[in-house]
């Protein structure tokens, strides 16, 4: 989502206007699932995916029609072998319905997206509320707004209040776009959510390459490593944030750890992991991983026995981390982890 955000932002500043594609549902088997968007610039390019291949033919098709007359289209996609209208030459088996829709270089549309990216960066929970028109191909697009629990809101929302505390109500835990209706009028609510924080214990070689890849596979990235020669920006350009800590002893002080938090230790020595993992089997994150050995797992283990920790515990830690695909680099080893980030995150 944010690279999506960051593009719209940008081409927005640039005084283009573009297509701005998400899939909307989805049922059966289909290429991506709801959420998914994509960008299809004037100019001729595409930012993101909604599947490939023909199905994304059949988008910037849609998307050319759009950008050229405006207004907006919802469109269904029907992906069964044989299927009738609006199907196309594929057979994954399943149903896609897309909102195609304009999106004009406005200049409202400039703080809405700031505050976005600003909400992806930090993990603020926030909605992007908008009424869709009666039909499904309208002349006008989409009036979105920005509704948060403790600012105002962006934008206009032209209706009472009480829709829009039951939007927010119905769609609070929702991590993907849904379309509601409310005494006859559809709504499209997106919500703001970043797929999980990954929190970075260690700033070296190995840590550098996995903050690339966090970004590139949407986690939201938090760098934490007591020697500011490492945990500075310009080694970790995509992070969300980067704390240079005094000490690996108070590492999670200030630290909001949830279900959708990842923990993944990889400091320069195994003293410095088991201060850290001490602290991290105190706190109830979705995973728990730390870099090493066998030999130094058990190490470590065999320290925290002593201190008041059980082998229970113990089974929470994925140790050695990463799947197992024989990696050596940094860069390999730090694929190994991805991997098992988005393994876990798709549970």
């Amino acid at each position: 989502m944010k690279e999506i955000i960051q593009s719209l932002l940008s081409i927005s500043k640039q005084g283009e206007s573009c297509v701005l594609a998400t899939v909307l549902s989805q049922t059966g088997s289909t290429p991506r699932t709801s959420g998914a968007q994509m960008i299809v610039q004037s100019i001729g390019g595409i930012i993101g995916t909604i599947g490939g291949g023909l199905v994304e033919a059949e988008v910037i098709k849609t998307a050319r029609e759009v950008l050229r007359n405006g207004g907006l289209k919802i469109k269904s996609i029907d992906l069964r072998a044989g299927a009738s209208a609006d199907s196309i030459d594929v057979v994954c088996g399943g149903h896609m319905t897309l909102l195609i829709e304009r999106i004009d270089s406005l200049s409202n549309n400039f703080e809405l997206y700031e505050n976005l990216l600003e909400h992806l960066r930090t993990g603020k929970k926030s909605f992007q509320i908008a009424a869709l028109p009666t039909e499904d191909t309208a002349d006008k697009g989409l009036e979105r707004c920005l509704v948060t629990t403790d600012q105002p809101i962006i934008g206009q929302f032209n209706f009472a209040p009480s829709v829009l505390d039951q939007l927010i109500q119905q769609n609070r835990s929702d991590r993907t776009p849904s379309l509601v209706t409310i005494e006859g009028q559809r709504f499209l609510i997106e919500p703001t959510y970043t797929p999980g924080t990954v929190y970075l214990f260690g700033a070296g070689h190995v840590a550098q390459q996995i903050a690339r890849l966090t970004d590139m596979v949407g986690f939201r990235t938090i760098v934490l490593d007591d020697r500011q020669e490492f945990a500075n920006r310009e080694r970790f350009q995509t992070a969300d944030e980067i704390k240079v800590l005094s000490s690996f002893d108070q590492a999670f002080d200030g630290l909001e750890i949830t279900n959708d938090s990842y923990l993944v230790i990889v400091s320069r020595g195994h003293t410095h992991d088991e201060i850290i993992l001490n602290q991290a089997l105190k706190t109830s994150p979705k995973y728990i991983g730390m870099i090493g050995s066998r030999r130094k797992r058990d190490t470590v283990y065999k320290s925290l026995l002593k201190k008041g920790f059980s082998e229970n515990e113990f089974k929470r830690i994925n140790c050695p981390i990463g799947l197992k695909i024989k990696a050596e680099s940094p860069q390999e080893i730090a694929v190994s982890i991805i991997a098992e980030l988005i393994s876990v995150r798709a549970e």
